[in-house]
């Protein structure tokens, strides 16, 4: 194998083969590491600004001490950007591979033994949406957290698996802003524009809630790239400032 491309892991998994690896991309002069599900890319360290926006987004101004649901471990980078911030207590991180998980504990990508081993961090392998029907934390299933950030499927309309509709669907939603406290975030990553429909659902159904536009350039293809986060908060408790 060349030494500008190495495969790091191959899986055979339930959702089909999951592949690891590692190349240099001289066009960024940089090491790139990459995870594909069969013939689809799932996440690629090339472009990681939106992860970290995800994150900054929906911690901004939140009070300490903050307990963090974060749904999709991929390459960790939202992960890690949510343990960066000082008032984060507990995060709690859902991913539905295994394999992905052990890829962290093992250092295979870059920050993953350092993620794995950080005390408030607990990488949890499972069904992201089925745990936001049956509640985030096994041993307190009524336990309500400060934020739940999630990048999963592609956007509220292009998703990974069909059984996933119901959490953006009206019953999801209520389901979910009851499992935050008052003053708490839902943040949601989609590759695609701002959806206004999806945008007034989480108006219906949280007390504000907003699309962000996050911009980054894309070399590749020589233009600026976008992504959508949606943040949704919660009321706030009666007689808070």
């Amino acid at each position: 194998m060349s030494a500008r491309f190495q495969e790091l892991d191959w899986r055979r998994t339930p959702l089909g083969e999951l592949v690891l690896r590692r190349r240099w991309d001289p066009a960024f002069d940089r090491e790139v590491h990459e995870i594909k599900l069969n013939d689809e890319f799932l996440m690629s360290s090339l472009f990681t600004v939106s992860e970290v926006e995800l994150a900054r987004l929906a911690l901004a101004g939140l009070p300490a001490p903050l307990d963090v649901v974060v749904g999709g471990l991929g390459l960790g980078y939202t992960a890690r950007t949510v343990l960066e911030h000082p008032a984060v207590r507990s995060v709690l991180v859902v991913d539905a591979l295994a394999e992905v998980i052990e890829w962290h504990r093992r250092g295979l990508l870059p920050g993953g033994e350092e993620l794995a081993a950080d005390p408030r961090c607990e990488l949890v392998h499972g069904d992201f949406f089925e745990m936001s029907r049956t509640g985030f934390d096994p041993a307190e299933p009524d336990r309500r957290f400060h934020a739940v950030i999630v990048d999963i499927d592609h956007s509220p309309s292009h998703l990974l698996h069909p059984d996933n509709a119901d959490f953006y669907r009206p019953d999801g939603l209520r389901r979910l802003a009851a499992r935050l406290h008052p003053g708490g975030v839902f943040a949601l990553w989609s590759n695609e524009p701002p959806d206004d429909d999806y945008t007034a659902a989480l108006g219906r159904h949280f007390a504000h809630a907003t699309a962000e536009i996050v911009r980054f350039p894309n070399p590749l293809q020589q233009r600026e790239a976008t992504s959508t986060v949606y943040l949704a908060r919660t009321a706030d408790s009666p007689g808070a400032s």
